[in-house]
């Protein structure tokens, strides 16, 4: 800035913020800063509404009040939602600053897209973004990115490679990567319960270890990896996932220890057996899955926001089943009048019948022979039913809201990604 005072004033709405011209160059918003570069009033027009240059005056006709808000988030970091304002119109505030919803925090990211998605404003995301020139640039990329120097924000692009598949070109890469292998790790385990595979083992043997050892050594170097660059070292132990990947490829190092001393994990009884069971753990591998594929991801969203839900439903189910069963065992077996079912001896037994003929699965094993019992069993089918059904449109609703909301942080990731690209 080679004009104006050495204190700079910014009026946005009638409130006047005054700041020094080193304050204004490395200010945190992008329009803001870019008033330091401006040689000319021109220039400076571009940016501001009005501008007074006798008392350094930029006039910004925007909302006051969002940019209090703004303005605290200089501060301390945090940028929440102003109250009583509507969600998109604050949004529309940042994209004018230079902001981006990931600057939000994490419970008012979730209140953005639930308004994005319940308006339908999916595709309309890209042109709210699109500012002009540089400020675009800036679009999509966390602030603790810029923020990072050094060794700090080489571990923050290495962690966000290994988590977030869609943050950058090589995370995709790596990504995909990774999915073969689990594809492979799949197809092997699978292949090793076959009647034939201990003949076509003992043909092939050192083929089959250097698959195995291939696939356990890229997994255990991704779990080495996450570990080592995670923010929160605890956190990261405590994830189902990451624990489901020591289990998994912790059998193959025990067998490995286990043959170098001379001890085959086959004949060591129940240790052997435990080592079988933690084995077949690697079939959770799948759920690594989840990491690269919407629908996954919009399938353990739902799930984890409908547990309430889900334990209602359990709830009707196990109530239904109690008297069902109860009843059932009586009419059929407890009343003794002749035509004892002896596939109804026990409510135990008799819950059995009640659950496949609730769910309308109806296997056949297991059918009641008396007229009470048939009728007992054609309302305990049409009960099933509704109770079933009673709590699927909540479940429903919160799935398409996962799901829109999940595609809306894609898009984000998509438009850093193209960016990187193009760049």
């Amino acid at each position: 800035m080679k004009f104006g005072k050495s204190i700079c004033v910014l009026n946005v709405g009638g409130t006047r913020y005054a700041f020094t011209r080193e304050v204004i160059r490395d200010f945190p918003l992008r329009r803001v800063s870019r008033l330091h570069a401006c040689a000319t009033e021109k220039e400076v027009l571009e940016l501001c509404d009005d501008y007074d240059r006798d008392r350094n005056e930029f006039f910004f006709d925007r909302h006051a009040q969002a940019f209090m808000f703004i303005m605290l988030y200089v501060r301390s970091g945090k940028l929440r939602f102003v109250p009583g304002v509507c969600e998109l119109s604050f949004y529309t505030e940042m994209l004018y600053w230079g902001l981006e919803s990931a600057h939000l925090d994490s419970c008012c990211q979730k209140r953005l897209d639930d308004r994005m998605s319940e308006i339908g404003l999916d595709s309309l995301s890209e042109e709210d973004i699109r500012l002009s020139g540089e400020e675009s640039q800036s679009l999509g990329k966390p602030v603790q990115r810029t923020a990072l120097t050094g060794r700090a924000r080489w571990l923050e692009i290495i962690r966000q490679t290994f988590e977030e598949p869609d943050s950058s070109l090589a995370a995709q890469l790596l990504a995909s990567v990774s999915v073969i292998f689990v594809i492979v790790s799949m197809i092997m385990l699978c292949a090793s319960t076959l009647p034939d595979w201990d003949t076509a083992k003992r043909n092939t043997v050192e083929e089959h270890r250097i698959v195995e050892a291939v696939c356990i050594g890229w997994f255990t170097a991704e779990c080495t990896v996450r570990f080592l660059v995670a923010k929160d070292k605890w956190d990261f132990l405590r994830r189902p996932l990451n624990i489901i990947d020591v289990i998994a490829i912790s059998p193959y190092y025990v067998t490995m220890v286990m043959a170098r001393a001379g001890m085959p994990g086959a004949g060591l009884g129940v240790a052997g057996v435990i080592l079988r069971v933690l084995r077949m753990m690697r079939v959770f591998w799948l759920m690594k899955l989840a990491r690269h594929f919407l629908g996954l991801q919009t399938l353990g969203l739902t799930l984890r926001r409908c547990y309430r839900e889900m334990v209602m439903l359990m709830v009707f189910v196990f109530v239904a089943m109690a008297i069902y069963s109860a009843l059932a065992q009586l009419l059929e077996h407890g009343l003794d009048l002749g035509t004892q079912n002896p596939d109804y001896a026990s409510i135990p037994a008799a819950a059995w019948w009640v659950i496949i003929s609730m769910t309308t699965v109806g296997y056949g094993d297991v059918y009641p022979v008396t007229v009470e019992g048939r009728v007992l069993g054609g309302m305990c089918v049409v009960s099933g039913i509704v109770l079933l059904a009673l709590p699927i449109t909540f479940i429903y609703h919160s799935f398409v809201q996962c799901y829109h909301e999940l595609k809306l942080r894609s898009a984000r990731y998509t438009r850093s990604l193209s960016t990187e690209i193009l760049q």
